[in-house]
């Protein structure tokens, strides 16, 4: 009984994963493809295309590695999409720059340069920065049950409860009365049901150096250095290195193909990849490879519900999808955050490391997990410089 409670658990960690990592950004990839042009057929082809490129990834990298390898549509990269314009050739020139970006991306995962740097990375540092990027999200909750205290405060009650007397299924039970306030505000009647099945609308890209560089160059830095490294980072902090290679090798040729249907970019999943691979998801770090699975055959399930769960999800009560996620983070961030400050000649560089992470700051399009990994390594820098000078002095 047990084992099959610890199985379920695990599952149900991926499940959950997988539903995080669709619905808290959902709605900045539909806006991001739009923005570059994208019809509404065309937009949610991306958004079906992204979703069974990520599945796919997941099973097949967390099956054939036994680790939680999980994969994501590029946020950042979506949030720059956003914040851009219709480029001159309208979204087959965006699309074009789609299948460069791709092309970068897999080139990376030749470099074997790059794959030491990040292996090379402390594995204090590394908790620092998942720490810091957690933070933001696990402080959610309370943001949510102050500004709508109806609706969140029977998901925050329901998990505390949980937590008392089946801490494993807190979640679980969190994400049920999610559900149950949902229905109760009468969300699924208002469902529009004529768009839930979306269709894959091919898009012939077309290249121009402009859009090249507008485009092309800035979503393959924020992808790399925004998701894929810090992805790679949060997994190396709980103990997992699957080596970049193949993982960029994948996930650039999912991009370049995938384009042809709308999708933006994929990557490994940064921080929805501690629901996991963190302890959350299993004490025993070997069976937490099940979780990825899990979370690719929840991204698969998306795919062709892709409309449907989107109609839900934006319908649903501000602040309810990041209520849960914060909820299901919160041993995770707990957990990093002591790593992160255990070990006392690097507790300093830690300390730095969590608060830019922490800080959401963004330069040069670049987001502050990097920034925060970029600080911290510095400050260890300084620090050992410290050392050797007073150990010369003595």
């Amino acid at each position: 009984m047990g084992s099959t409670g610890s199985t379920a658990h695990v599952v149900l960690a991926g499940v959950v994963c997988g539903l995080v990592g669709f619905t808290s950004s959902f709605a900045v990839v539909l806006t991001g493809l739009q923005a570059v042009g994208a019809s509404a057929e065309q937009a949610a082809s991306g958004l079906l295309v992204l979703c069974v490129t990520m599945g796919l990834g997941c099973v097949l990298f967390s099956w054939r590695l036994r680790m939680p390898i999980t994969m994501a549509w590029s946020t950042p990269g979506a949030a720059l999409l956003a914040a851009a314009t219709v480029p001159a050739g309208g979204f087959p020139t965006a699309v074009g720059a789609f299948v460069v970006c791709g092309v970068l991306i897999a080139m990376c995962g030749l470099v074997r340069p790059l794959e030491r740097l990040v292996e090379a990375i402390p594995t204090g540092l590394a908790s620092a920065m998942l720490a810091g990027v957690l933070l933001t999200l696990c402080v959610a909750p309370l943001r949510a049950v102050v500004a709508s205290p109806a609706a969140i405060a029977p998901v925050m009650v329901t998990w505390l409860v949980l937590v008392a007397f089946a801490r494993r299924w807190a979640v679980i039970g969190a994400l049920v009365a999610a559900i149950v306030v949902m229905g109760v505000q009468g969300v699924f009647g208002r469902l529009d049901l004529t768009t839930a099945v979306p269709a894959v609308v091919p898009v012939a890209p077309t290249f121009d150096a402009t859009a090249l560089v507008a485009i092309a160059l800035p979503l393959f830095v924020v992808t790399m250095t925004s998701q894929n490294i810090p992805g790679m980072a949060v997994l190396a902090s709980f103990g997992f290195r699957p080596g970049m290679r193949a993982p960029l090798l994948y996930t650039g040729g999912a991009t370049a193909v995938g384009a042809v249907g709308g999708a933006h970019a994929i990557n490994l999943a940064a921080i929805s990849a501690a629901l996991a691979a963190g302890p959350e998801a299993h004490p025993d770090r070997s069976r937490r490879w099940v979780a990825g699975v899990a979370c690719g055959f929840t991204y698969l399930a998306f795919g062709p519900l892709a409309g449907l769960v989107t109609a839900a999800a934006r319908s649903a009560p501000e602040g309810l999808i990041e209520t849960i996620a914060g909820l299901a983070l919160l041993g995770t961030f707990a957990a990093s955050a002591a790593a992160a400050l255990a070990d006392a000649p690097t507790r300093e560089a830690g300390a730095v490391t969590l608060v830019v992470a922490a800080s959401g700051v963004t330069v040069a399009g670049v987001g502050a997990a990097f920034w925060g990994l970029v600080a911290g390594i510095v400050v260890l820098a300084a620090l050992r410089v410290e050392r050797r000078r007073r150990h010369f002095r003595t």
